[in-house]
């Protein structure tokens, strides 16, 4: 197989992965009109349609599927072996993928700074997407995570730190509705929560046990619009303490609690684990945490 088929391969994939040319285009970095050149090029060497195409999009047919399932596999064999030789060798260069939560950037981003600055030519990559990135394929080098002890994979799983959570309001929401005078009291408050009832942060199940569905009545995918939507008078919400200290508008309506804690981990791949690139950060992330306002 050549380079140019493979890219036409690679191509197609992107395109049955997405469902649109345009889609494809981004994630490749190229012209729509290649994207087409390189479906059709293709269709042709094979002799075979490899799309439906309809007014929404692609969709792969039989013969698409079969071509694309052997795409997929070696398209994740490059991400995993260009993520093995990236974290390789005995120099912190190149490029450091770091994957955590939005919220934890206020700690996390003074930290990759520094660490850039004392290595020049470093390039960090902070990646929050919702989504869990695959370290066994290299899509990152260190990933923080929180709640129960990640499983599955050839990972090396370390407990970080503990993160302490509050109740919070804004003065506009307490001005309006006052705060609750007891854990009984807070079916009769607004809350700001995670969209989705099966959230597996323990302030958020708590929460979930004591109080009617309807008081739920703010519900989003990203940290950052929850606490934006505390901040505006939402409704009451959870809000790391040391990231509420940064919020100088909003109200500590009930403290942090031992059952609303949430565990940080440290997570990497047994592949990158001990590369110098890894153990340097790993090792200076752990001492300035020290001196965070966690515990």
């Amino acid at each position: 197989m050549s380079i140019k088929t493979w890219d036409e391969i690679r191509t197609a994939y992107q395109v049955a992965r997405l469902g649109t040319v345009s889609g494809a285009a981004d994630v490749l970095g190229v012209h729509h009109a290649t994207v087409i050149r390189h479906i059709d090029a293709l269709e042709g060497q094979l002799g075979v349609k490899l799309f439906q195409r309809h007014a929404r999009g692609y969709t792969a047919t039989e013969a698409g599927t079969d071509l694309l399932q052997v795409a997929q596999a070696t398209d994740d064999q490059f991400i995993q072996l260009a993520g093995r030789i990236r974290g390789r060798g005995a120099s912190v260069t190149g490029e450091l993928v770091v994957t955590s939560i939005a919220m934890l950037s206020p700690l996390l981003n003074p930290v990759m700074i520094r660490f850039q600055r004392d290595h020049p030519g470093l390039i960090v990559r902070f990646l929050t997407d919702d989504r869990v990135f695959r370290l066994e394929y290299g899509e990152a080098h260190v990933a923080i995570r929180a709640g129960a002890a990640p499983e599955g994979g050839d990972n090396v799983v370390q407990p970080f730190v503990h993160d302490r959570f509050a109740l919070y309001g804004s003065k506009d929401y307490l001005a309006l509705n006052g705060a609750p005078e007891s854990d009984e009291d807070l079916a009769n408050h607004k809350f700001v929560v995670a969209d989705g009832m099966d959230s597996k942060a323990p302030f958020f199940r708590w929460l979930f046990d004591r109080v009617p569905q309807a008081s739920l009545s703010f519900r989003a995918t990203d940290g950052r619009v929850m606490r934006d939507a505390i901040q505006m008078g939402a409704g009451l919400g959870f809000l790391s303490s040391y990231e509420a200290r940064l919020l100088p508008d909003l109200v500590q309506v009930m403290p942090p609690r031992p059952e609303w804690r949430a565990q940080l981990w440290l997570v990497t791949h047994v592949d990158l684990h001990r590369t110098m690139k890894v153990q340097s950060f790993l090792a200076y992330l752990k001492d300035a945490a020290k001196s965070w306002p966690l515990e």
